[in-house]
């Protein structure tokens, strides 16, 4: 996948390019509906499948007392994009001077100028330009004089609610991990850099990674089955993923004044993986986070989060 920028970046013309507009956090299944929309119609007209997405999310730059955590961070949005099969990817700097662009100025300069697409697939909350001022109803009257057509998707619903964001961060919050991976359709996962910790877990003789996470949003305290991806290169090799135990929490048993940590147990491995980047997946919680009597007692619990994390795994 070819990742550009900023549509200024653009040194070629798109070869007959089907366009979907969007922030596109978490890529969840509403969002890959659009994707898959996108990706058979690029085929069929012998296209190209483009992406249009912002970085930062405009509301980190216009309201940031209120923008959201996001799911996903840059890097795992385009590895997303790149595994479903989308051929460019523009990711446009958001700033304060780009938001104060007039709506027709955005579709006529950005939209059609730069990109020239034959299609447009947004969803049906997409607005733009200064204030949100752009319309549907704008961009679907503009978009044909201009030379593309313009779809606007419906939302996706799971159980009769929409899949957004929102309700996925919501989730997540709350432990339903699995739930989350449903809206999602994939697993939940956070990526980060391994950090050297207090080794409580190796003393225990369940030896942790610990996350210093790139993420936003983590889950509820508590402790999940799932697993780790090595995402950078190094031994393990970048790719390998491993069974793993993640607790996630303030340690109450120790009560060490360390806050809310990610440690994850990786099942059957031992090595030396401080500094590597990783990648947790959360896809099934084990049980809620609390205090125990003493070590012995957290190292039998442990050990039962373990058999149970590694059975659940193994049948999936």
């Amino acid at each position: 996948m070819e990742a550009v920028r900023g549509t200024a970046a653009l040194k070629r013309e798109l070869r007959r390019p089907v366009l979907t507009i969007g922030n596109f956090d978490g890529l969840h299944v509403g969002h890959r509906a659009i994707m898959k929309t996108v990706l058979g119609r690029a085929r069929d007209l012998g296209g190209e499948a483009v992406v249009y997405t912002f970085d930062p999310h405009p509301r980190k730059v216009l309201r940031p007392e209120s923008a959201p955590q996001l799911l996903t961070t840059l890097d795992q949005k385009l590895e997303l994009l790149e595994e479903m099969g989308i051929d460019v990817a523009i990711v446009e700097p958001f700033d304060r001077e780009f938001a104060e662009l007039d709506p027709q100025a955005f579709v006529r300069e950005y939209i059609h100028r730069r990109i020239r697409p034959m299609e447009v697939y947004v969803g049906y909350d997409f607005h733009f330009g200064r204030d949100r001022e752009g319309s549907m109803r704008l961009l679907t009257e503009t978009g044909p004089r201009l030379g593309f057509s313009v779809t606007i998707f419906p939302e996706v619903t799971i159980d009769g609610r929409d899949v957004n964001s929102t309700r996925i961060r919501e989730l997540i919050g709350q432990g339903e991990v699995a739930e989350a991976g449903r809206l999602l359709g994939r697993p939940f996962r956070v990526r980060g850099r391994v950090v050297e910790g207090q080794r409580r877990g190796r003393t225990l003789g369940f030896p942790t990674a610990n996350l210093e996470p790139h993420n936003e949003v983590m889950p509820e305290a508590g402790v999940y089955a799932g697993w780790t991806r090595f995402v950078d290169d190094g031994d393990p090799a970048r790719g390998r993923e491993i069974p793993t135990v993640t607790n996630v929490g303030q340690r109450p048993t120790f009560e060490d004044g360390r806050g809310f940590v990610a440690e994850a147990h990786l099942i059957d491995f031992s090595g030396d993986v401080y500094g590597r980047s990783i990648e947790l997946s959360f896809e099934r919680r084990l049980r809620r986070e609390r205090r125990f009597d003493g070590p012995d007692a957290l190292r039998e619990q442990i050990q039962r989060d373990v058999v149970e994390a590694r059975r659940w795994l193994e049948s999936r």
